[in-house]
């Protein structure tokens, strides 16, 4: 349908070489949109570009020391950003030091953080652009040994709403998806810190199962077609089910 389309917007996918953001290419390409994709691995980010006919590419780790600043001085006016680089990094509470905090901080918080606003200090992002970030639904169902993701994932959807806040008046949007556990290598780092028993239990509560990396797709594909143009400042939960009776 035309109002979901992706034509004519030129869109960045952090984190585009894998999972979700690699999904996130795949869907946007076929819905039209001129992508810019960032990651640090410059193999997977080839292959992808083959895949989808071309689109440009940019290797950049975003918490290396000017990192942010090549990337944004590399890339002309967006409509559209993903934010999905990522890490989860599992840690017991009362091991946790500043090195952990700092390494899980850098890529989830502070990266998309100084990306977004060094784009919108230098108007990079058009009138009527959209933001979307990646978060996570235990942001607001934290589990042992998240301390440190599921805080900074909620501090990165309050960042968020002042974005919208601040930028309602270009038409820019900007707004969250709180995905629960997708077959990614995110899920496969669950798993691995999770014995069988616990895992198999937690599975029964999600009523349609796993989610897939293309169901996050789709609804990013959402927040940034004009289809959303009445949403800004909010989190779209994608969970399965998982937490219908919570």
């Amino acid at each position: 349908m035309e109002q979901f389309s992706l034509s004519n917007k030129k869109i960045l996918i952090t984190g585009a070489s894998s999972g979700i953001g690699r999904s996130c290419a795949l869907t946007f390409s076929k819905a039209g949109a001129d992508l810019v994709l960032t990651g640090r691995d410059e193999s997977a980010l080839k292959t992808l570009q083959q895949e989808i006919s071309g689109r440009t590419i940019i290797v950049q780790d975003l918490t290396s020391d000017g990192g942010i600043e090549e990337l944004v001085n590399q890339i002309d006016e967006l409509d559209g950003l993903v934010h999905s680089a990522g890490v989860i990094k599992p840690f017991p509470v009362s091991f946790i030091g500043d090195k952990h905090i700092k390494e899980v901080q850098e890529i989830n918080f502070n990266a998309p953080v100084e990306l977004t606003s060094k784009l919108l200090r230098k108007k990079k992002i058009r009138q009527n652009g959209s933001i979307v970030f990646i978060s996570s639904i235990s942001s607001s169902f934290p589990y042992k040994g998240g301390a440190m993701y599921t805080a900074f994932k909620a501090a990165l959807e309050t960042y968020s709403k002042v974005v919208a806040l601040e930028y309602a008046e270009k038409g820019i949007r900007s707004n969250c998806v709180k995905a629960a556990l997708v077959n990614t290598k995110v899920l496969d780092d669950t798993v691995n810190s999770l014995p069988d028993e616990v895992l198999a239990e937690h599975k029964k509560r999600y009523l349609l199962g796993f989610g897939e990396p293309e169901d996050v797709a789709n609804a990013c594909q959402y927040l940034l077609s004009n289809a959303s143009r009445w949403v800004t400042g909010t989190n779209i939960v994608l969970d399965g089910g998982l937490t219908a009776g919570a």
